[in-house]
C-alpha cells in the first residue's frame, strides 16, 4: 500500500516533489534570520533544582549585582607614577562606556592605613591613591597587607591589580525572573491556576527577549571594553574576566564553531563523495539534500525561537553527517541495483531502491533518535534541548532524503555503471575473511575489550575544573588562570549561617562601666576619636540603632574562627565577610580587640558608604544571617567541589556546633556541583533507557528474541570502550562528554540493523551462514563502510573547536564509530555464525552424497 502511494505521488510527479521541497525550504529560510544563540551561566545549572532557587532569594537578599574584573599587570612598577597616570586613564576610559555603573579599583578606595584613620575620619573626606600627598610605597604595603584590597584589589607580590566594572543592576530583569521563579515553583507543585499559567507563558517570553537584549548589550560593552585594553598594552599585560565577558566569548564560540563545522564537514564530504562516486551526481545530489535538511532545522529553530548553546551548537554538522549517511545507503543500494538489472527502467530501479532501503533506513533512523531522546532524562536544559533538537532534525533528515532522492533521480539519466566496479573485491572483504579463518579470536579480543572497558569505567570521575573547558591560548583560560593564582579564585561559593537567637546581654550600666575601662579610653583615642566623649556617650545612647546590639565580641569571634578556616583551606582563595570588617577595627584599634559596647557604638558611627561594602553584602540583621562569600581555586588540579562542601559543612556542624539545616551553600560552586553529581545517575539512565528502546526495535524489526539479543551485544562494545577510555585517559563526565555513549550506541546500531536485514535476505539464498557473510560483506559492508567512514572523519572536524568538550565530543564519537563498524565487521557475524538465529544451515553437497 505504502509502495502503490509512493509511486504514484514521488515517482510519477518528481516535478512536485521537488518544487513542494522547495517551498518549504524556502519558507524555513525566511525564518532563519530569526536563529539565535545563547550562552547564559542557565545553562550550567539543573532545571527544578532547589538551590537555584534558594542562590536566587539569597542572590536578591543580598543585592550583588554583574561585574567585570580586568586583571592589569604593568612592565613597570604598579606604585610607580607613570603606571598610576596610564591606570587612571584606563579607569577614566572605562567609566565613560555606556553600559558601566562604577569602577573599583586602587585609584579610588579609601586608604586606612596610609596613615592609619578612625572611623571618624571615614566620614569626612577619605584619602586615596590620588590624594596628592600620599606615600606610595606606605600605600603599596597597605594594599598588601589589607584584608578588604588584598587579593582582591592587588596581588600578593603588589604587581598585580584588578579593575572591578561594576555593571549596573537591572531590576526590570530582576522582577521579572522573580515573577518567572515564583510561577515556575507553583507550576512544580502544581498549585498553579489557568490565570498563572497564562501568566507565567507571558512573564517566560518577556523575560526571554529581555535577556537577549541586555545580553547583547553586554557583548557590546565587552568589545568596546577590550578595545579600551588595547590602548594600553604597550605599558601592561591585561586580561578580562567575569561571567558577562565569558558568555560573550562563549556565543562567539559557538558561532565560530557552527559556521566552521559547517563550512569543513561540507568541503570533507564534497572530497569524501568525489572520490568514492566519481560522478558529479552522487556529489551534487547528497549535497541538495544535505542542505535542505540544514536550512529546514535553522528556520525551525528560527521560527521556534529555539537558541542554541554550546552543547547543541554542533548539531547542524551531526545533521549533515546523517544526512549523508542516509544519502549513501540509498546512492550504494541504487547502483547495486543497476549492476543487477542493466536493463531496468529508471522507474523500477528508483522504486526498487526505496523499498529495499526504506525500513533499514527508517529503523535506524529511529534507534538514533531513541539515543537522542534519551538525552532528556538528564535535568540539564541544554543537554535535553540537544536531544530534542536532533530528535526534531532526524526527522526532517529522513523525510527530505526521501523526497529529495528518488524524486532527483527520476529526474535525472540513467547512467549505466561500469561492471568491473563489481568485480572487484570491495576492501570489507578482508573482514570477511578474517572473521571466517580467526572467529574464535575475534570472540577472544572483543571479551578482552570489554573486560578492560569494565575496569576504565570504574575509574570514570564525574569531577572536573570549568577551566578545563578551554584552551590555554583563549583569554577565558589565561584570565582565570591569573586570578587564581594572583587575585584570590574565581569561581564563586557562599556559605550562608542562620544564626540562632541570642539574648545580646548589654545594658546601660555595663555600657557605663564599659565607657570608663582601659579599653574604652583606646576606643576614644584610636578608633571613635573625639565624638565619643564619655559622657556624651550615655546622654546619646537612646538615639543609637537597635542593629548595633548584634554586635557582640562572642557572635564575632566565633564567625572570625570560621573566617579563617575557610581561608586556610587550599582549594580556596579569597573569602570576604563580616569578620573583615572586625579584623579592620582590630587594626585601627592598635591590634587590641572590641568588645560589645565598642562593636555596638562602632556599627554606629561608621558612615553608609563603608556598611555598604562591609556589612551590608555579608551580614542580614534582620534575618539573623550572615554570608561568607568565598572564591575557588579553580585551577587547583585537586579541587573536588563535593569534598570542599562536605569539609565546611562537618567543621560548622562538629566544631562550630550550628544546626545542620541552619547552613547553606549556594552561588555557581554548588549549582555547578549538583549538575556535575546527577551526571553518573543521568548516564546509567540515558544508557538503560537507549539499551531497552534499542532492544524493543529489533524484536519489532527481526521478529527474533535471538537476533535481537546478537544485534545488541556488538553495541555494547563502543559504548563500553568509549567509557572506559574515558576512565584510563582521566577525562570526566561533563555535559558534553555525558552524551557520547548514548549516542554511539544509537548511530552504532545502524551498522547492525543493515547487516541483518540483509543477512537475512541473503541467507535465504542457499542457507550457508559463511556464504552469506562474504555476499554481506561484499555488498552492505560497503555501504557500512562509506557511511561510517564519512561519520568518523566528519566528527573529527570538531577538533577545530576552542571548547574542549567539544573536541572530545568528536573524537570519542568518532572513535565510537570505528568500533562499532569494526564490531558490526567481525563480532556480529561471528556470533551470527555460533548461534545461527536464522535455523539450522542447508545440508552441503558433500552431506546429500552421503546419505
Amino acid at each position: 500500500m505504502f509502495i502503490k502511494i509512493y509511486k504514484r505521488t514521488i515517482i510519477k510527479h518528481p516535478g512536485f516533489s521537488i518544487f513542494f521541497v522547495f517551498l518549504a525550504v524556502a519558507f524555513f529560510s525566511f525564518h532563519s534570520g530569526k536563529f539565535k544563540l545563547d550562552a547564559s551561566a542557565d545553562s550550567l545549572v539543573l532545571e527544578n533544582d532547589d538551590a537555584l532557587r534558594y542562590f536566587r532569594k539569597i542572590y536578591n537578599q543580598y543585592g550583588t549585582n554583574d561585574y567585570l574584573v580586568l586583571t592589569y599587570t604593568p612592565a613597570a612598577d604598579l606604585f610607580s607614577k607613570p603606571v598610576i597616570d596610564d591606570l587612571k586613564k584606563l579607569s577614566d576610559e572605562l567609566s565613560a562606556l555606556r553600559g558601566v555603573d562604577s569602577i573599583v579599583s586602587i585609584l579610588n578606595v579609601p586608604l586606612l592605613f596610609s596613615p592609619k584613620v578612625t572611623f571618624s575620619d571615614l566620614s569626612n573626606q577619605v584619602r586615596t591613591l590620588l590624594t596628592p600627598d600620599v606615600d606610595f610605597q606606605l600605600a603599596k604595603q597597605e594594599f598588601k597587607t589589607n584584608p578588604i584590597y588584598s587579593e582582591q584589589l592587588v596581588s600578593p607580590d603588589g604587581q598585580t591589580t584588578a579593575i572591578l566594572i561594576n555593571l549596573p543592576i537591572n531590576h526590570k530583569l530582576r522582577d521579572l525572573l522573580t515573577e518567572r521563579t515564583n510561577l515556575r515553583e507553583k507550576e512544580f507543585n502544581k498549585t498553579i491556576t489557568a490565570d498563572e499559567r497564562s501568566r507565567l507563558a507571558v512573564v517566560s517570553e518577556e523575560y526571554r527577549a529581555y535577556a537577549t537584549h541586555l545580553t547583547g548589550e553586554q557583548n557590546a560593552l565587552v568589545d568596546e571594553i577590550r578595545s579600551t585594553m588595547e590602548l594600553h598594552r604597550n605599558t601592561a599585560n591585561l586580561f578580562l574576566g567575569g561571567v558577562p565577558m565569558i558568555i560573550a566569548d562563549m556565543i562567539s564560540y559557538v558561532q565560530s564553531d557552527i559556521i566552521i563545522f559547517s563550512v569543513g564537514v561540507f568541503i570533507f564530504l564534497i572530497l569524501t563523495l568525489t572520490i568514492i562516486f566519481k560522478q558529479k551526481r552522487w556529489v551534487f545530489l547528497p549535497m541538495v539534500c544535505c542542505f535542505t535538511a540544514a536550512t529546514t532545522m535553522i528556520g525551525l529553530l528560527g521560527l521556534m525561537d529555539w537558541r542554541v548553546t554550546v552543547i547543541s551548537s554542533n548539531f547542524i554538522s551531526l545533521m549533515l553527517i546523517f544526512t549523508m549517511s542516509l544519502t549513501i545507503h540509498l546512492i550504494v543500494r541504487y547502483r547495486e541495483l543497476c549492476t543487477i538489472y542493466p536493463d531496468e527502467s529508471q522507474e523500477f530501479l528508483v522504486l526498487e531502491t526505496v523499498r529495499l532501503k526504506f525500513m533499514p533506513c527508517l529503523y535506524t533512523v529511529l534507534t538514533t533518535i531513541v539515543a537522542f531522546v534519551s538525552l532528556l532524562v538528564s535535568s540539564i536544559r541544554p543537554v535535553m534541548d540537544f536531544g530534542l533538537m536532533m530528535t526534531i532534525g532526524l526527522i526532517a533528515s529522513f523525510i527530505l532524503t526521501f523526497l529529495i532522492f528518488p524524486a532527483a533521480a527520476m529526474l535525472i539519466n540513467r547512467e549505466h555503471i561500469a561492471l568491473q566496479e563489481s568485480k572487484q573485491a570491495p576492501f570489507t572483504s578482508i573482514f570477511a575473511v578474517f572473521t571466517d579463518k580467526r572467529g574464535g579470536l575475534v570472540l577472544f579480543i572483543s571479551f578482552l575489550l570489554i573486560m578492560l572497558s569494565a575496569y576504565g569505567v570504574t575509574k570514570l570521575k564525574v569531577e572536573n575544573r570549568f577551566i578545563d573547558y578551554f584552551s590555554e591560548s583563549t583569554e577565558i583560560y589565561q584570565g582565570m588562570k591569573l586570578i587564581d593564582e594572583k587575585l584570590g579564585g574565581t569561581t564563586p561559593l557562599d556559605i550562608i549561617i542562620d544564626l540562632p537567637d541570642e539574648q545580646v546581654a548589654t545594658s546601660t550600666s555595663k555600657a557605663a562601666s564599659t565607657s570608663d575601662s582601659s579599653a574604652g579610653d583606646l576606643l576614644d583615642d584610636d578608633l571613635l576619636s573625639a565624638d565619643f566623649g564619655g559622657d556624651e556617650l550615655l546622654v546619646d545612647e537612646s538615639n543609637f540603632s537597635s542593629e548595633r546590639y548584634w554586635f557582640t565580641a562572642y557572635k564575632l569571634e566565633k564567625l572570625e574562627r570560621i573566617h579563617s578556616f575557610i581561608e586556610q583551606l587550599p582549594e580556596t582563595g579569597k573569602v570576604s565577610s563580616i569578620a573583615t570588617l572586625t579584623k579592620i577595627a582590630t587594626s585601627l584599634n592598635n591590634s587590641i580587640a572590641l568588645d560589645d559596647y565598642e562593636l555596638s557604638l562602632m556599627y554606629d558611627k561608621i558612615p553608609q558608604t563603608i556598611k555598604d561594602v562591609l556589612v551590608t553584602p555579608y551580614l542580614s540583621i534582620a534575618n539573623n544571617q550572615v554570608r561568607f562569600a568565598t572564591r575557588i581555586m579553580e585551577s587547583d588540579i585537586n579541587l573536588s567541589r563535593q569534598k570542599l562542601i562536605e569539609k565546611i559543612d562537618l567543621f560548622l556542624v562538629d566544631e562550630m556546633n550550628y544546626p545542620a539545616d541552619s547552613i547553606h551553600f549556594t552561588n555557581m560552586v554548588v549549582l555547578y556541583n549538583n549538575m556535575l553529581q546527577s551526571l553518573f545517575k543521568s548516564q546509567i539512565m540515558t544508557i538503560g533507557v537507549v539499551f531497552c528502546g534499542i532492544m524493543l526495535m529489533f524484536m519489532v524489526l527481526f521478529r527474533s528474541l535471538s537476533i535481537a539479543l546478537i544485534a545488541i551485544l556488538p553495541n555494547l562494545l563502543p559504548a563500553a570502550m568509549v567509557l572506559g577510555a574515558m576512565g584510563f585517559f582521566g577525562i570526566p563526565l561533563d555535559m558534553m562528554t555525558i552524551t557520547i555513549a548514548a549516542i554511539s550506541i544509537g548511530i552504532a546500531v545502524d551498522d547492525t540493523i543493515h547487516y541483518i536485514h540483509r543477512f537475512m535476505k541473503e541467507f535465504k539464498k542457499d542457507r550457508n551462514y559463511r556464504a552469506t557473510m562474504h555476499r554481506c560483506h561484499a555488498s552492505i559492508g560497503k555501504a557500512m563502510y562509506y557511511t561510517s567512514l564519512t561519520i568518523i572523519i566528519g566528527f573529527s572536524i570538531l577538533v577545530l573547536s576552542k571548547f574542549i568538550p567539544t573536541i572530545y565530543f568528536g573524537l570519542f564519537t568518532g572513535f565510537a564509530m570505528l568500533a562499532a563498524l569494526l564490531a558490526a565487521l567481525t563480532l556480529l557475524p561471528q556470533l551470527i555464525i555460533v548461534f545461527k538465529p536464522l535455523g539450522p544451515e542447508a545440508p552441503t553437497k558433500s552431506a546429500n552424497a552421503q546419505n
